[in-house]
């Protein structure tokens, strides 16, 4: 029977109706059912089931040092040292908790989409600081927990993107004057004028992050009006694209810096 064209093999001893979609939860579900006791989804897989998107095709799944799995092309093992609270259960999978998530994430991927999951898991509340910042000391050793350290102190809730906490970075990293993110301005009669993605209120400067939902015809105007009405309260706005985050670094950081000064000069 599991070898007509009615069932799909994903991994071995694990089948799949061929008319069920099969997405990365789906993935997570068939590789659940081969791990050794002890064993959980980990890694980018984790945050996926925690509700973040990710582009890893494979699942990744953290395993103790005595135990093993079948290779196959859709793993992405990764032995380590677990203790129970590392673990628990999500939708009925094993899977490491939200701070042993953010733990390893954070020492592993890059530091500018480290800080993006860190923002983001702060946001929804899955993530409590003092409760990484506990591991952390805990675990002082482990590779990247100096690099984590840092990045959980300038980790943010209220950044609402990933493009958001990339900005954020770049200008800590430059050391220019911190920023307040997601801030709300407002008229004198208390009427609110709109709520910009950094802003540094006293010198009446703002950059804003324009994604792609930008493009639309009804987004373009709303934002045209806005920008006008920010504009004509006395605020700076500068405004940046991926293409000036992820490409243009330097330049993006030498416009804050200048609009930072001419705005100091002017108070």
């Amino acid at each position: 029977m599991l070898r007509s064209p009615v069932w799909q093999r994903l991994l071995h001893d694990v089948y799949i109706h061929r008319d069920s979609p099969v997405d990365h939860r789906t993935w997570c579900r068939a590789v659940a059912l081969i791990l050794p006791a002890g064993a959980a989804i980990g890694g980018l897989s984790a945050a996926h089931l925690w509700g973040f998107e990710t582009r890893e095709a494979r699942v990744s799944v953290v395993l103790p040092h005595n135990r093993w799995i079948r290779a196959d092309d859709r793993l992405l093992p990764h032995r380590t040292s677990l203790v129970a609270g590392d673990l628990t259960c999500n939708d009925g999978l094993p899977v490491t908790t939200p701070v042993r998530t953010a733990f390893d994430l954070g020492r592993r991927l890059g530091r500018a989409d480290a800080l993006a999951l860190l923002d983001a898991m702060l946001r929804r509340r899955l993530l409590r600081r003092p409760a990484l910042q506990q591991m952390i000391k805990q675990r002082f050793t482990w590779p990247g927990s100096a690099r984590l350290a840092g990045l959980v102190r300038v980790a943010d809730s209220r950044a609402e993107s990933p493009m958001e906490s990339r900005l954020r970075l770049l200008l800590l990293d430059a050391r220019l004057p911190s920023a307040v993110p997601q801030f709300e301005i407002r008229d004198p009669a208390g009427r609110l004028l709109g709520r910009v993605d950094l802003c540094w209120p006293d010198l009446g400067l703002i950059a804003e992050y324009d994604g792609d939902h930008h493009r639309s015809k009804v987004q373009f105007r709303r934002d045209v009006a806005r920008l006008n009405a920010l504009r004509m309260a006395g605020w700076t706005v500068l405004r940046f694209t991926a293409d000036d985050v992820l490409r243009n670094p330097r330049h993006l950081i030498a416009t804050v810096s200048a609009a930072l000064a001419e705005a100091a000069d002017r108070r």
